[in-house]
């Protein structure tokens, strides 16, 4: 089993597309505020220019119909609070076509609530009014409704209608103010087919934040990837659909517009207990959730910076699943699945194949923001090299030369230059291209027109070659021909 070495900032400049105009959603924790050491996270670390729409989450509902302030402390100024609110609205300085909305609901708020106020005509249209009072006040430029879920944990049939209504609702009074309206909806058929009337909640927002993650996790009694692109050939049932490919095809066929749909896409891996450390395959049983990491404490989950960190102190192994086309990664009894700088960007390659509209990230305060293991926002960063012509932000965003995040032991710089040439004996095809007389040195050419590729050259560290099935540095004895 091959130990890699996963280059990932320079790969953000390998596909950079010329015309793409993708969105992308940006999730704040505001949690993250109380987190501790490395991991602890404020508004100011939040880099607007790498998102066109930031979301703050979470506020709640009453049975009145009122929204309500979850943390007043981290959320406004009162009382010397710290204005969580103001000091994200005011990111918007920095970069003016970026939008600063905030979310209502979440896993912890549950559905009840929002039945309740969504089945009656004046709770409805007393909310209604009171989310435009809200957006007001605090200068948002829109909302995002996170019900968790319609016709689920505490809701009734009626509400899969009663959710469409709302929407509509909503949505007519914030035509009168220029209000932006998105909804966070749950991905895999199973659970959508229950909550949502799609061609009609489609109708009425203008973005449709797919949680495209969580599809295994430790309340499964075996070990399975966070958010797998494509189903294992393993798989069967109702498993094969649980994957991001299946509920993308299952929300354009069942009458989402491309152009709405943003991908979402998890900066955090879903992690488990081995039952037996010696049988770590995907699919392998687990005894319980893995163990909570330093910053985000909860059982069964790491933020993405806490595995790189994990990755850079050495002895886990890395393997990237080849169907699924995403890793995982074990040590003794710890198993964690999740997705890394090269599955994003393959993600928003997937993206832009589907004509969707953009992607979602839950969420920025678990990406590599400090730069820990290499440079800061490497999974944001990958995303927007693929879904954006946003170079200015990438300039600002990666070091004089791309570096290698995730290593075994230290990273070291990859260098990297680039030209524009025709068609020639490196550049035949868009993709990698190993130089056949080093097997350090490689390729990425970049279509632009016709037969005119932008060729960009990379230099593996000293003690590494390029490996072609993984798209990746690797160790020389691990690479066939090397």
């Amino acid at each position: 089993m091959f130990k890699a070495v996963y280059l990932a900032t320079f790969l953000a400049f390998v596909a950079i597309s010329l015309a793409a105009d993708r969105k992308i959603v940006c999730y704040f924790g505001s949690w993250a505020v109380y987190r501790h050491g490395l991991g602890n996270f404020q508004v100011s670390d939040i880099d607007p220019r790498l998102c066109t729409h930031m979301i703050y989450t979470f506020a709640g509902i009453t049975t009145n119909g009122d929204v309500r302030i979850l943390d007043p402390w981290a959320d406004l100024s009162d009382s010397g609070g710290k204005n969580g609110y103001g000091k994200f609205t005011e990111l918007r300085h920095s970069s003016p076509s970026t939008k600063a909305m905030i979310a209502i609901g979440g896993w912890n708020e549950g559905s009840s609530k929002y039945s309740q106020v969504a089945s009656d005509p004046t709770l409805r249209a007393r909310f209604v009014q009171n989310v435009v009072n809200f957006l007001k006040k605090y200068d948002f430029d829109g909302f995002d409704v996170d019900w968790e879920y319609p016709n689920q944990r505490g809701g009734q049939p009626s509400d899969r209608g009663n959710f469409v209504t709302l929407l509509k609702d909503l949505k007519q009074e914030f035509n009168k103010y220029g209000y932006i309206l998105s909804v966070a909806v749950a991905a895999a058929e199973g659970s959508a087919s229950q909550s949502y009337i799609i061609p009609e909640i489609s109708k009425h927002v203008d973005l449709i934040n797919l949680m495209a993650y969580d599809f295994n996790g430790s309340w499964n009694r075996n070990v399975g990837i966070n958010a797998p692109l494509y189903a294992s050939p393993k798989e069967s049932g109702s498993q094969a659909k649980l994957n991001v490919n299946a509920s993308v095809t299952y929300w354009l066929r069942n009458g989402a517009p491309a152009e709405k749909l943003m991908l979402g896409v998890p900066s955090y891996g879903r992690s488990f207990t081995l039952a037996n450390a010696n049988d770590n395959g995907v699919g392998a049983p687990a005894s319980g959730p893995g163990t909570a990491g330093p910053y985000t404490t909860e059982e069964g989950m790491l933020g993405y910076n806490e595995i790189c960190m994990n990755l850079r102190e050495g002895d886990w192994t890395v393997v990237r699943e080849p169907d699924q086309r995403v890793p995982y990664a074990f040590k003794g009894n710890q198993w964690v699945g999740y997705d890394d700088v090269t599955s994003l960007l393959e993600k928003g390659k997937y993206i832009n194949s589907m004509g969707l509209g953009g992607a979602m990230l839950w969420s920025v305060d678990t990406d590599d923001f400090r730069g820990t293991c290499g440079s800061k926002y490497p999974l944001l960063t990958a995303l927007n090299s693929v879904l954006r012509d946003n170079v200015p932000a990438l300039k600002s965003n990666l070091p004089a030369h791309a570096t290698s995040v995730l290593t075994q032991a230290t990273s070291t710089p990859a260098s990297t230059t680039q030209s524009l040439t025709k068609s020639d004996s490196i550049c035949t095809h868009e993709g990698y291209v190993l130089n056949p007389q080093d097997c350090s040195t490689f390729y990425y050419c970049q279509n632009v027109i016709g037969e005119q590729y932008r060729v960009f050259t990379f230099h593996c560290p000293e003690g590494l070659a390029f490996d072609m099935s993984i798209d990746s540095c690797n160790y020389k004895d691990d690479v066939p021909g090397c």
